[in-house]
């Protein structure tokens, strides 16, 4: 029989909310629910963007928890799972000691149906043949408004639901009735935007313990920085190897529905033939306000010889990897070498390299400009490829210099004809900017600017090789320039 069509968006939550204390699903229908799952999850599951296994097959599947959020029961259902991925390891580096990393952990949203309706055939996952949902239909939760709007309820009323946590700001307002909508184009996690009023981000490869993104903007709203949204609401998962360190599952902030992306609006503007000064120095004071607060919120230390000279080891040996993968590196290697040297040898003839929390992955996509000119930042989770331990290690804010000076050079090389004067202005303004908050311009660290500078440039050349070679000459420029100079 068929089931009636889904919801419109502004339909409200059905009143029959399961409570908050409903129990997590037992153990003992775990292994079956996973096994009934799995031959769906082995072809779904590797298509999404957001996976970060592709190229190597998943063995299998295992699962760290298992909640109803909506009764299965019901239809629709809701269930949330994390699962491990297991697959086979590339060989490690010559030399490496130490056990294989563990499995990669991965947060699912799984709606269940005993029929589908038209309107969410395209988030289909598949049909269940066997086991406790056999017969159903389970697909995206996530594209169903009905338990979209579910999520951001249990996100109102916090407390705990089976493995899960659910907290929020006490003087949060969370509204209920706001229509929800997916967010495209992100690639390492999904977002739901709620009436225009709310962001979730769904974090979907899990690393144990706080994510940055949840606990630099905490730390920001409590020193009354006002570049960084604030968190209204999240929610964790608990972690059976380590009860102290969770899982950070999703982060609900403002939604800055009037604002301009960053990388967009440079883009704009090149093809418009118009300068981006103004808005480049505004946007190093908005990144100097941050790392301010930062260090005043956490602990900030200094780098003595032997951490600055890991740093540099560290960055040659992403060097030697970057070209041994891309053999047009090559020759610019001997070059290149050299910015790492200089910084070796600074730690030897300078004073200690001061080292705070930062950003991690500060590009123009992560800034966004409203309509009074003012800039905001986001997104400070870091690069996804790396632990939580090293997004997390305090780090000389001229990294986060770096990342968005490579940023006004690729928007520069996007442009056609390429307008290097373009990116030099911009750069010089940011970093003038920055300097107008902090007292400090980054230009006055060369060693230390150019060292992170071509660490981010390498990175770029072996990112863009293996993901979009059409674009290897963009980071092959900044490449040949450093190599030179």
């Amino acid at each position: 029989m068929s089931e009636a069509p889904s919801a419109s968006p502004h339909t409200p939550l059905p009143a029959a909310v399961p409570p908050l204390t409903a129990p997590s699903v037992p153990p003992h229908a775990s292994s079956a629910l996973l096994a009934s799952l799995a031959p769906l999850l082995h072809e779904w599951l590797p298509r999404q963007r957001w996976f970060a296994g592709k190229g190597r097959p998943v063995d299998r599947f295992t699962l760290v928890s298992a909640t109803e959020l909506m009764p299965l029961t019901g239809s629709p259902g809701l269930l949330h799972l994390l699962v491990r991925a297991h697959q086979p390891q590339t060989a490690p580096p010559s030399g490496s000691r130490g056990a294989p990393p563990p499995a990669d952990c991965y947060q699912l949203l799984l709606g269940v149906r005993r029929s589908l309706p038209t309107s969410l055939a395209s988030s289909l996952i598949g049909q269940v043949q066997d086991g406790p949902l056999s017969g159903h239909s389970v697909y995206e939760a996530m594209e169903d408004p009905r338990l979209a709007t579910l999520l951001l309820e249990r996100l109102r009323v916090p407390g705990p639901l089976g493995s899960l946590r659910f907290e929020k700001e006490p003087k949060a307002d969370v509204q209920t009735g706001l229509a929800p909508r997916v967010l495209g184009l992100e690639q390492s996690n999904s977002s739901l935007v709620y009436g225009d009023t709310f962001i979730l981000k769904i974090f979907r490869r899990l690393h144990p313990g706080a994510n940055p993104d949840l606990e630099l903007p905490l730390a920001l709203a409590q020193e009354g920085c006002a570049r960084v949204p604030e968190p209204v609401a999240w929610f964790e998962g608990a972690n059976p190897d380590d009860p102290y360190e969770p899982y950070t599952l999703g982060l609900l902030q403002p939604f800055l529905r009037e604002a301009q992306d960053g990388w967009q609006l440079a883009l704009r503007h090149l093809a418009d033939g118009r300068d981006f000064t103004d808005e480049a120095h505004a946007l190093g004071r908005a990144t100097a306000e941050v790392h301010t607060a930062l260090a005043a919120a956490l602990p900030t230390l200094s780098l003595g010889r032997p951490q600055t000279e890991l740093l540099a080891d560290q960055m040659t040996d992403r060097l030697d990897t970057a070209v041994q993968a891309v053999p047009a590196l090559l020759p610019y290697a001997p070059g290149l070498r050299r910015a790492f040297d200089a910084l070796r040898r600074l730690s030897s003839a300078g004073p200690a390299v001061s080292a705070q929390r930062v950003h991690g992955d500060l590009h123009l996509g992560q800034a966004l400009r409203n309509g009074d000119g003012e800039w905001s930042v986001i997104d400070f989770e870091g690069e996804p490829a790396k632990s939580i331990t090293e997004r997390r290690r305090p780090q000389p804010v001229v990294r986060d210099v770096a990342g968005m000076l490579r940023s006004f050079d690729y928007a520069a090389r996007t442009n056609q004809p390429w307008n290097p004067e373009w990116a030099q202005r911009c750069r010089a303004a940011y970093c003038e900017g920055y300097a107008a908050v902090s007292g400090t311009d980054p230009r006055t660290m060369p060693e230390l600017l150019r060292a992170y500078e071509t660490d981010k440039a390498v990175y770029e050349v072996l990112y863009e090789a293996r993901h979009r070679p059409d674009w290897l000459a963009v980071p092959m420029a900044a490449v040949q320039r450093l190599a030179t100079t």
